[in-house]
């Protein structure tokens, strides 16, 4: 129902949900995040992959898309498997570490406004339990970070967010370059 909408380009391509579950599965995942609704394609991919008491924690802004992400989640039949938080982003992870969530989340997905990649990883990061798995979206942008002529806010956003993964010690790396390109980042600690 997704794919036929005006604004489709927006959400992740059937493979990286394909992936998206995967991963969620082999982490054992009962607690995960969501940064970036939009129309519900990629949370559905995620909560399919839950125990029944599993949940995720999505978060965005948008009345109008959460609400055809709520359709897409009762089709599916797991509602229940969604938190969804409706404020800015950054507001609902600050009130999750502040709530002593730091270190519980298995695994977080971020998938929104480029210009704040960065802000919304260190409070994933924070959030996210030793051995937990991180996936940012986009991090190829259409090839506009390769190409020296392109200097827009959002592909500078993510050239930096990719120099600062790249740069950072309390993760193990890795990108797969199906759809726009995921960055995976693994959470070190304890013995690593």
């Amino acid at each position: 129902e997704t794919e036929n909408h005006p604004q489709a380009s927006c959400q992740i391509a059937p493979e990286q949900g394909q992936f998206l579950h995967l991963l969620v599965r082999l982490l054992g995942a009962r607690k995960t995040l969501e940064v970036g609704v939009f129309m519900g394609y990629s949370s559905a991919w995620v909560a399919l992959a839950l125990p029944a008491h599993g949940k995720v924690v999505a978060c965005d802004v948008s009345e109008e898309y959460t609400a055809l992400a709520r359709h897409t989640w009762r089709a599916a039949g797991i509602e229940s498997r969604i938190d969804l938080r409706l404020a800015p982003a950054i507001e609902t992870l600050d009130a999750l570490i502040a709530e002593g969530d730091g270190g519980t989340f298995d695994f977080a997905f971020i998938d929104a406004d480029k210009q704040n990649y960065s802000n919304y990883y260190e409070r994933a990061l924070e959030l996210l339990r030793p051995g937990g798995l991180m996936v940012a979206d986009n991090v190829l942008w259409d090839g506009k970070v390769a190409d020296p002529q392109e200097h827009d806010a959002d592909t500078e956003a993510i050239r930096a967010f990719n120099r600062k993964l790249h740069e950072d010690h309390r993760v193990t790396l890795s990108m797969a370059t199906m759809g726009d390109g995921l960055t995976l980042a693994c959470k070190l600690g304890g013995t690593d």
